[in-house]
């Protein structure tokens, strides 16, 4: 870690930066838990706001706090508590959708990364639509990808109900586009209303002395 950085944190602003970061965290979390239980009709795929909030953990809170975010929803479904869309504990691995969860905290550093490069912070970015809509495009890969290969999987040597790989890009991902489109445009709705109030900004600890 580098000197400046070092004294920065150990610095009271730092320190009270840092606690921010984590309650911004803590509250992603609590809202990717909400989003698993709302539904909205979408032709024949439910809609759920899960992935709208992995999306704005990125865009808000970097590639650190992001995916400590989804990171911290992952585990407290494997710990037991009910916060998945079908419930919870560790036999939730074993699941046909698992592979999407896994790609929650991929997909919200990637995004963090993407808009926010290698800094530390949850601040909110000047960053331009275009951008925005690159990242999180790229997000939504980060949990495509895991997830139709983990539902190939789990369907053909678990479950024993053999899916071809057409079958499972179609029912796995192809068929969630339009849904996950609206998704990402709301996020960069909210992303450019949360600017409004939060003017772009690095930490404390992100600055020189």
């Amino acid at each position: 870690m580098h000197p400046e950085t070092n004294r920065a944190l150990s610095s009271p602003s730092g320190g009270r930066d840092r606690v921010r970061c984590l309650l911004l965290a803590a509250l992603m979390c609590g809202l990717t838990v909400v989003g698993a239980y709302i539904r909205l009709p979408l032709l024949h795929v439910p809609l759920t706001l899960q992935t709208f909030f992995v999306i704005l953990s990125g865009m808000v809170l970097g590639p650190f706090y992001g995916p400590l975010s989804q990171m911290a929803y992952l585990l407290l479904g494997l710990a037991g508590l009910p916060v998945f869309s079908q419930g919870g504990g560790l036999g939730y691995i074993f699941k046909p959708t698992f592979g999407y969860l896994l790609g929650y905290p991929l997909a919200s550093g990637i995004i963090g990364m993407l808009l926010h490069g290698g800094s530390v912070d949850c601040s909110i970015k000047q960053v331009s639509t275009p951008r925005l809509i690159f990242a999180g495009a790229l997000g939504l890969l980060a949990i495509f990808i895991p997830g139709v290969l983990a539902l190939y999987w789990n369907l053909n040597f678990l479950a024993a109900s053999p899916i071809s790989w057409p079958a499972a890009v179609w029912s796995g991902f192809l068929i969630f586009i339009p849904g996950d489109v609206i998704k990402l445009a709301g996020a960069i709705a909210v992303y450019r209303v949360l600017q409004r109030f939060a003017p772009s900004r690095r930490l404390a600890f992100q600055q020189r002395p």
